[in-house]
């Protein structure tokens, strides 16, 4: 279970946010600047492979209470041109102290001049949604109903967006107790039950209202764990509890890492871990699950927390989030305070969570003048002018580790590419192909935030095909179509997945809108990483794609084209995965029995369902990502080689007899989302995964 850290707010007494990470400082280990002869980075953009689309409230931040300049205009104009478009209030764990009619927080100190009217005040003037969280710790269902009325029967605020509760799994349930929670009950399951009836309590104000429940992160303490009188995790009791009463879930994200460098890489498990929630919300929601959405409320680095590197983490996080559907990003915080004085990458590191200097002092070290903006503010100003609300992410990767990528199409026609470089010292060439975008010829427009720098610098430079990324940098370039692009058919709209078996899957469509022609036929295609695959064509609305691999995840895109050859924009992203053979001459039960955050015991029950006898077995799975691994095992002869698992029999249980059963156990480890393997072979015979 990694060390729990605590978000220290300015002047504040209770903790903002927990913090599950190591905060650590300094500068990665040093890479040899690139030479001039090095083969420049691959990236690809591949239009034809659609991801979500930036919704309205995606770029968001926190504020509390404890912060006095909550409601100023000054603040509210800089969290404006940054691109603000969701502000979370009262504060993390201070929500669970609050009482909002008294504007107290017994036990944490009120700045004055924060209370709701002025937070709303500020909001407008930045032209964000609020996010309100009700106080599940020392409040009640009325208290949060009766605030409801006040917003939006008496003031008509329209507040939409409603949390219950922060981080509540850290109510001493688990062993940390950083929240304030008085139920006598502590459990995920009195959590959720209390979630039911502030839910009902406060749509019976208005039911237009979105309710929100709090989740774990996936690999992010204390997911997996399940805690004693408990008969399962935090998230799948309350998610069996309450997935009929809410509209979104809640998650925190401040990624356990070892240094700058580590934390850099954490984005690469975004997918993994919005995929894991969904098949969270699916579990447990049935055909309500594509109307709960996910928000990530608080999101912070936890390292290097004013300077470049937590930019990079920032853009390339809320980019990553964004583009897996995520309906709102927040930074924590607006203004935190001064912490601990480091240098980072060359830079004064203040340990401030804040996106804007609070101006404080640690001995004879003073943040700069108050409300100058840190490098996580110039990074998120970034992403609000790349991925603008209804811009539609498209798939796009990179050969080389240092440097990602991410796309957005506009419906202008326009495209927009984000390049991060988060090697602190090489600058890279980059050379960028593009798959269904011809680009125009003149040179793109092209933001860049250096190392260092006080602002982003706008200009035109470089070429459609070709950019230099300077070191710890972030490059945005807008791009034109070569040809107008009027005439093709509209996207296809959300596709479903029917009928999926271990090698097949009916995808069904809506119509697509016609443009200057009759649509001729709809494409299917399948993304692999940044290159698609096209799985089949029909001129209907319907196909069913055969040849699959059995224990894949998919996602899959339609594209009309109309009967002049012109091709309409991806639909919205599909994604299923298959299954194993219903009948088999093997099934295979793998159990992660007894799970700690970062580890746990797995069982896996082998079981010879064919008609003849095996003497002597070889079982076979591979895990779907490169942070899993087998610590030690038992019951069999345990090797791993990559992802690759082989498991051999013993002279013990390599006998097995029609209908007979054996099972070996192992410890596995994971630094990431534990995505559990879906497909296993014995003997070489794929086996029914139960």
């Amino acid at each position: 279970m990694s060390t729990l850290r605590i978000a220290r707010p300015a002047l504040a007494l209770l903790t903002g946010a927990a913090v599950a990470a190591q905060l650590l400082t300094g500068v990665p280990a040093a890479s040899a600047d690139t030479p001039a002869d090095t083969a420049p980075v691959s990236v690809t953009v591949n239009t034809r492979a659609g991801l979500a689309t930036a919704s309205d409230t995606a770029v968001g931040a926190n504020h509390a209470i404890w912060d006095s300049n909550l409601g100023t205009n000054e603040t509210a104009d800089l969290l404006k041109a940054a691109g603000v478009k969701m502000l979370r209030y009262p504060g993390g764990s201070y929500a669970d102290i609050y009482h909002w009619k008294t504007h107290t927080a017994p036990g944490g100190y009120v700045a004055p001049g924060t209370d709701f009217d002025t937070f709303m005040s500020g909001a407008k003037r930045t032209g964000a949604q609020p996010i309100i969280i009700a106080n599940y710790g020392t409040g009640s269902a009325q208290e949060a109903a009766d605030w409801v009325e006040y917003a939006n029967v008496t003031k008509k605020y329209g507040v939409k967006y409603w949390e219950i509760g922060n981080e509540n799994y850290g109510n001493g349930h688990y062993g940390a107790d950083w929240e304030a929670d008085d139920h006598a009950d502590k459990s995920p399951a009195e959590y959720a039950r209390n979630v039911v009836a502030y839910s009902d309590a406060m749509k019976a104000v208005d039911p237009t209202i979105k309710i929100g429940a709090v989740l774990t992160a996936p690999a992010n303490w204390p997911d997996g764990i399940v805690a004693a009188g408990d008969q399962a995790t935090w998230n799948d009791t309350v998610l069996s509890i309450a997935a009929s009463k809410i509209d979104f879930v809640i998650l925190h994200w401040y990624p356990p890492h070892n240094d700058v460098a580590d934390v850099l890489t954490k984005t690469a498990h975004i997918p993994d871990m919005i995929h894991l929630v969904r098949g969270q919300i699916a579990k447990h929601a049935g055909a309500r699950a594509a109307d709960i959405g996910i928000a990530m409320t608080e999101i912070n680095s936890g390292i290097a927390y004013n300077t470049q590197p937590a930019a990079l983490f920032a853009a390339d996080a809320y980019a990553g989030l964004m583009e897996q559907g995520v309906f709102t990003v927040d930074w924590w915080n607006v203004h935190n305070g001064i912490g601990t004085i480091s240098t980072v990458a060359g830079h004064t590191d203040y340990g401030d969570f804040g996106m804007l200097s609070s101006a404080g002092c640690t001995g004879d070290v003073c943040e700069p003048p108050f409300n100058t903006p840190f490098a996580p503010y110039h990074a998120i100003s970034m992403v609000s002018a790349f991925a603008r609300p209804g811009d539609r992410f498209v798939r796009a990767a990179t050969d080389e580790p240092l440097v990602a990528a991410h796309a957005v199409r506009r419906t202008n026609g326009d495209l927009a590419v984000l390049l991060i470089n988060r090697d602190p010292d090489g600058e890279h060439q980059v050379k960028i192909g593009y798959d269904g975008f011809t680009p125009a010829a003149e040179a793109p427009t092209v933001q860049t935030l250096t190392n260092g720098a006080t602002s982003v610098s706008t200009g035109h430079g470089g070429t459609a095909t070709t950019q230099t990324l300077p070191p710890y940098s972030l490059t945005t370039l807008v791009l034109n179509p070569a040809a107008a692009t009027t005439g093709a058919p509209a996207a296809p709209g959300q596709p479903t997945a029917s009928d999926v078996t271990d090698k097949t899957a009916t995808i069904s469509w809506p119509v697509a809108a016609p443009g200057a022609s009759p649509v001729a036929k709809y494409e299917i295609h399948r993304q692999k990483g940044a290159v698609t695959e096209q799985l089949g064509e029909t001129p209907g609305t319907s196909l069913t794609v055969r040849n699959l691999v059995p224990g894949t995840r998919y996602t899959v895109n339609v594209i009309a084209r109309d009967t002049a050859g012109r091709v309409s924009w991806a639909s919205p992203p599909l994604t299923f995965t298959t299954g194993t053979p219903a009948k088999s001459s093997c099934s295979v039960r793998l159990r992660d029995t007894n799970d700690w955050g970062n580890g746990y015991v797995g069982s896996v029950d082998i079981t010879n369902t064919g008609t003849a006898a095996v003497d002597g077995w070889t079982l076979h799975f591979t895990w779907p990502t490169a942070w899993q691994s087998v610590s030690s095992g038992w019951s069999g002869n345990w090797t791993q080689n990559g992802t690759s698992v082989t498991v051999t029999s013993t002279p013990d249980n390599g006998k097995l007899a029609p209908g007979a059963s054996t099972s070996v156990g192992f410890v596995g480890a994971y630094s990431g989302p534990n995505v559990l393997p879906a497909a296993f072979t014995l003997n070489g015979a794929l086996c029914t995964a139960e």
